[in-house]
């Protein structure tokens, strides 16, 4: 009942307020118009970054790549309803649990929220599947002057599997917002092997030009 008077009120809202990014159109598709939806710099596909496959919703351009920026490090959270939309366009794996990319204490603390477990968290209610957190991330350090293997191992070195953690799943699905070189989803991943999953899924909003 409270779940219909919420979509109701929304769809009322909606109704009555332009899109969220022209300003001008109705909103149609997770707060924005037909138009702004369809010009979106989609990817919908699978990516292949340090031998990792990644499914990406769309390339790291205008606008996706302001709206996340403003969401991740300007708390604009009205964005979360875009972004976790966008994920829903894929066609996802059938998995056991959702794990957000773990961030740093430091950083959760400067940012006030982990970004991707806000997406995953949209995720795991529509799809029904539950959020898993089994891994730590330490303090991350600049990666500044380092060779690319120093940079892999000074990432690998971040994640830690939390030894409080009881339960286990074998398939599960990794949510991040952005992707550049697959290092830390890479790290993460043989963290996860570790725990005993034995299938890991990538899941992205967006990838950036792999800098090498």
């Amino acid at each position: 009942m409270f779940k219909n008077l919420r979509m109701g009120t929304r769809q009322l809202f909606d109704y009555f307020t332009p899109c969220n990014l022209c300003d001008i159109g109705m909103k149609k598709h997770h707060g924005i118009c037909q138009s702004c939806w369809q010009q979106l710099p989609w990817l919908k596909q699978s990516i292949q970054r340090n031998q990792q496959q990644i499914l990406v919703a769309c390339h790291y351009e205008h606008p996706i790549d302001r709206i996340i920026q403003q969401f991740k490090y300007e708390q604009k959270l009205h964005h979360q309803r875009l972004l976790s939309g966008l994920l829903l366009q894929l066609k996802l794996p059938k998995v056991h649990a959702i794990v957000p990319m773990p961030i740093s204490t430091d950083r959760l603390v400067e940012r006030g929220f982990n970004q991707s477990l806000l997406l995953a968290q949209e995720l795991s209610k529509n799809l029904h599947i539950p959020i898993w957190q089994p891994v730590q991330r330490l303090a991350q350090h600049s990666q500044k002057g380092l060779s690319r293997v120093e940079r892999l191992e000074n990432i690998e070195q971040q994640f830690i599997a939390d030894s409080t953690q009881k339960i286990r799943y074998r398939k599960v699905l990794i949510v991040d917002d952005v992707i550049t070189t697959g290092s830390s989803i890479s790290a993460l991943s043989q963290v996860l092997e570790q725990l005993g999953c034995q299938q890991i899924y990538s899941l992205c909003l967006a990838a950036a030009r792999n800098q090498k």
